[in-house]
């Protein structure tokens, strides 16, 4: 049986919606009119189920990169911080930005291989969202927003990658160019523009305007299988054929990043990646995946900053390096299980 999730890291399922006979963004800047979308989510969302609801403008520019860095939340809400609302429910697998490149986006984010139960457990919620709002629908085009490229269904189906061997052999700008053949992206971890760092990358659907929410899901699924296959087959490859190398670069990354003085954020991405494949070539064992992942995240330079003030050290990359080689000493031992 196939262990998708030495690949897949995390599935998120978004949906844009916009309320009908209101400007969509950025265009809209009457008072009355945000009050109303931001006043009546709020409610919404208070009565549907336990989300805690968050004023951007209340939040400190590194709490909100910090809340970026975990993916809760995009560049584009910080950009409308003034106005902009995200509500995130207990265990953060669903979070609702108001007020950013749409006046809805929803999200759900789940470990692992998982797009069709992303989108199962956002159903509910959008279906009360369109039992209480008329929402901007053409029966031609679909769901409208401010993009064209989300059109029609209005979702992002995306799944987070994990992809050592392909980057080791130079395949990421052929598999960019693959994805565009599928009508999808090949991204860095941060979205567009941004680059894959500690073997992570995104896939994700764009445009597909003609296609239903479960084409979509499907098309991604079904390139990412052709990616999961490859990926295993070239780690098998480069493992054999490497072995004391690849060997020798996961347990450096291992010994440096315990004893570390002074780590930067983008180094810390690399060590990181290098444990991870070690995990999966069963060289080191991570007793905690999800929580090891959940690293990338709190190394990043806002998180550090909340960090910091719990920490001795006033240096960011000092107080990683501390932080990092904690956690890593309690998540990994040497040798593995498989």
């Amino acid at each position: 049986m196939k262990n998708f999730n030495s690949v897949a890291i995390s599935s998120r399922i978004r949906l844009a919606r916009n309320i009908a006979g209101i400007e969509f963004m950025p265009k809209l800047n009457d008072s009355n009119k945000i009050y109303y979308i931001t006043s009546s989510m709020r409610a919404l969302l208070t009565a549907y189920g336990d989300f805690t609801t968050l004023e951007l403008k209340d939040l400190s520019l590194p709490r909100c990169t910090a809340l970026l860095e975990r993916h809760v939340i995009s560049k584009e809400l910080i950009e409308n911080k003034d106005i902009s609302l995200v509500s995130i429910n207990e265990d953060e697998s669903i979070n609702v930005m108001i007020m950013e490149e749409d006046h809805l986006r929803l999200q759900s984010v789940l470990p692992g291989f998982s797009l069709f139960e992303a989108y199962k457990k956002l159903l509910p919620l959008d279906e009360r969202i369109q039992n209480s709002f008329n929402i901007a629908f053409d029966e031609e085009f679909g769901y409208l927003t401010s993009s064209p490229s989300n059109l029609g269904t209005g979702m992002r189906a995306s799944v987070m990658v994990f992809i050592p061997a392909l980057e080791m052999s130079g395949r990421i700008g052929e598999i960019i160019t693959q994805a565009r053949q599928f009508g999808l992206t090949f991204r860095g971890v941060y979205g567009e523009g941004s680059e894959g760092m500690g073997f992570l990358y995104q896939i994700s659907n764009q445009g597909l305007l003609w296609l239903s929410e479960e084409e979509i899901i499907d098309r991604v699924n079904d390139f990412f299988y052709n990616i999961y296959d490859e990926e295993m087959r070239l780690r098998k490859q480069i493992f054999e054929k490497n072995h004391d190398e690849i060997c020798d670069k996961i347990m450096r990354a291992y010994g440096t990043i315990l004893n570390a003085y002074l780590l930067e954020e983008k180094e810390m991405f690399s060590l990181l990646g290098l444990i991870r494949l070690g995990h999966e070539l069963g060289l080191l064992q991570i007793n905690d995946t999800d929580m090891f992942m959940k690293l990338y995240y709190h190394g990043g330079s806002s998180s550090i900053s909340e960090i910091r003030v719990f920490s001795q050290n006033e240096k960011e990359n000092r107080t990683r390096a501390e932080y990092i080689a904690k956690r890593v000493k309690n998540l990994v031992k040497i040798g593995g299980n498989k």
